[in-house]
């Protein structure tokens, strides 16, 4: 219970305090945080939870880091369920609250920060630049999570890696999809939005999946060095 705990509240605040910076200080150009500044948050959100909780869970924070973890020879079967629903229902209670402080000044949420390709890519990018992108960042983000973390790296530096990591991420693909390599992110927004964030929601499940996949399959080849 500690560490599905500690997974609720960990995605909790990395949706409420990443697709909050996006949603609120992002909507005014005075304060100049634009892309840059939201790709930080994101950062900032995972490098907080990761030294405050990482030692009661682990701070996954995301199904596709579960999912690579175990893949990768890290992580229990047992644990792998319940924790992809906390950081599910992690997601949605942050994306509630978020909802609650975006419409106080009387605003409609608009996209909400939810996923997209085609029409709702910020970039207008297409399906298979959104899938590509997806795949390759979330590929990427495992291989920094599972060599940070492995017991033959320098100790107590992966929050500072992974955060970063994150950041680099976001600055990259935040114009092709608003980055998701997070399921439970992507979820908890289009919750919200419903209609095209709903029926586009697959990819920002899939594409992470098979991304932390293919990273923990990789992982095994440095891992039996």
């Amino acid at each position: 219970m500690k560490k599905n705990l500690a997974e609720f509240i960990g995605t909790f605040w990395l949706v409420l305090g990443g697709c909050g910076s996006a949603m609120l200080a992002a909507g005014f150009p005075e304060l100049g945080i634009g892309f840059t500044g939201v790709s930080l948050a994101f950062g900032l959100t995972v490098l907080t939870i990761v030294y405050s909780l990482g030692h009661v869970s682990g701070a996954h924070l995301n199904p596709a880091v579960s999912i690579g973890l175990w893949i990768g020879g890290r992580f229990s079967t047992k644990e792998l369920f319940p924790y992809v629903i906390s950081q599910i229902l992690g997601g949605i209670a942050g994306a509630g609250v978020l909802y609650i402080i975006v419409t106080g000044n009387g605003s409609a949420i608009g996209d909400f920060a939810a996923n997209g390709y085609g029409e709702h890519s910020p970039g207008k990018y297409n399906l298979t630049a959104a899938l590509v992108t997806e795949v390759v960042m979330t590929f990427m983000f495992l291989i920094v999570i599972l060599g940070a973390t492995d017991g033959r790296s320098p100790a107590g530096f992966a929050g500072i890696a992974i955060g970063l990591a994150l950041t680099l991420i976001h600055l990259i693909s935040i114009p092709v999809t608003n980055t998701s390599v997070n399921p439970a992110r992507s979820i908890s927004q289009a919750v919200f939005v419903g209609g095209w964030a709903i029926e586009q929601l697959w990819l920002f499940i899939v594409a992470p999946v098979i991304g932390a996949a293919l990273a923990g399959i990789v992982y095994k080849i440095f891992k039996s060095e």
